[in-house]
């Protein structure tokens, strides 16, 4: 299993984000922060790489967490790593 936690200060940012990848509306309770877990891993690299293609459009923070209790924090630095690693780390 892995987690996305998404967190924003701007209302709204997070749903017009959520709303693009998923194409569909949608309409979040929390407008300041979400989270996902993902039964298959490699599932989370899709949408690392949507917001890093379109992180000049948003103002959130996204973190993944691939193990208990640690986050790690994506950036534009680390992206392709952190997308590398789950491809090498869960090879199905």
């Amino acid at each position: 299993m892995a987690t996305v936690n998404i967190t924003s200060t701007k209302s709204g940012e997070i749903e017009r984000f959520l709303s693009k990848f998923y194409n569909t509306r949608i309409d979040l309770d929390d407008k300041f922060k979400w989270s996902h877990i993902y039964q298959n891993p490699i599932e989370i690299a899709e949408i690392i790489g949507t917001f890093i293609d379109n992180s000049d459009d948003y103002f959130f923070t996204m973190w993944v967490c691939l193990d208990k209790n640690i986050y790690i924090n994506v950036t534009e630095n680390n992206a392709d790593m952190i997308i590398k690693y789950i491809y090498e780390r869960y090879p199905y």
